[in-house]
């Protein structure tokens, strides 16, 4: 699946069994439309993410930074012991395009010029 958003926190490098790291990062897509009464709506969706290949991307996955992802979403369901009902969504990502960081961060959009990091590319192949 395809999708981008923006970041809402600065990604975490963790250690998973030893000396394998993982990346971890949230995603808000944010979505507006127009209901049939023409009232102007916002849905957020957040997306649980996880980068497996490059832990050194981290330093550029930062808060509020604009990224594409494409990976394997799953969407998980569960109750809680209250009976309340829970969801989330959640990616082993595939490939990060960093599209460009926040206005706070004083950076405009860089499409044409993005950083792309795929899976299974040695880290010689990256940019950073």
């Amino acid at each position: 699946m395809l999708f981008s958003g923006r970041l809402t926190a600065d990604a975490e490098v963790r250690n998973v069994k030893g000396e394998r790291k993982v990346t971890g990062f949230t995603v808000a897509i944010n979505d507006r439309f127009k209901t049939k009464d023409g009232e102007k709506r916002e849905i957020t969706t957040y997306v649980e993410c996880s980068y497996w290949v490059n832990p050194g991307l981290a330093e550029y996955l930062k808060k509020g930074v604009i990224v594409e992802i494409f990976g394997r979403v799953e969407a998980r369901a569960w109750k809680k012991q209250d009976g309340e009902a829970m969801a989330n969504l959640s990616c082993n990502v595939g490939t990060i395009k960093l599209l460009g960081k926040s206005a706070n961060n004083n950076l405009e959009r860089q499409d044409t010029k993005s950083t792309v990091a795929k899976a299974g590319a040695d880290d010689d192949d990256l940019p950073f």
